[in-house]
């Protein structure tokens, strides 16, 4: 089992559009005593209601939002380089079709009774706050509609506290 300290949110000392935007991350849940994931790009970190906080989008259609829906708790997990490969395949693969974590070549820990991935640099476990879909008549710029959501499949926001922030020693 790697080792992990404990640090507060705000003493996150990396680049949060590079980690999520570029680096990638990985969003975990659980339910029913399985767990699934998903590879995400956006999101961000930040403060809200006095509250240190992460918040990502789940478009409706994906698996792990089934997950996230019906947990408490999710993690954000962010990985070294060479697991590149590893989230590309989290993202392409739906846990509906095969059981990609097991595949994945990824180990499961949990914390909080939230599950992530033992491989990971940085683990955010947030307890969900907020969820709203996000709808059409809020966008202000149609382009962005026309650009990511032409099947208009529009995404879940879920605003979440980050109650624990574990990073590789």
């Amino acid at each position: 089992m790697s080792e992990f300290k404990v640090i507060k949110a705000t003493e996150i000392d990396k680049n949060v559009c590079k980690l999520i935007g570029s680096d990638w991350m990985l969003v975990t849940a659980a339910k029913d005593n399985k767990v699934n994931t998903m590879t995400a790009s956006w999101g961000g970190l930040g403060v809200m209601w006095g509250r240190d906080v992460a918040f990502t989008v789940i478009r409706p259609q994906r698996f792990t939002k089934e997950f996230v829906d019906s947990s408490t708790h999710f993690s954000l997990s962010f990985y070294d380089n060479k697991y590149r490969e590893t989230l590309a395949y989290l993202g392409k693969v739906s846990g509906r079709d095969e059981d990609k974590v097991s595949k994945s070549g990824l180990t499961v820990a949990t914390d909080l009774d939230t599950p992530y991935f033992e491989e990971a640099k940085l683990v955010l476990i947030c307890k969900k706050l907020f969820a709203q879909p996000l709808v059409e008549s809020s966008f202000l710029d149609p382009s962005l509609i026309d650009k990511w959501y032409p099947s208009k499949d529009f995404h879940q926001l879920y605003i979440a506290e980050i109650e624990k922030v574990l990073v590789r020693e």
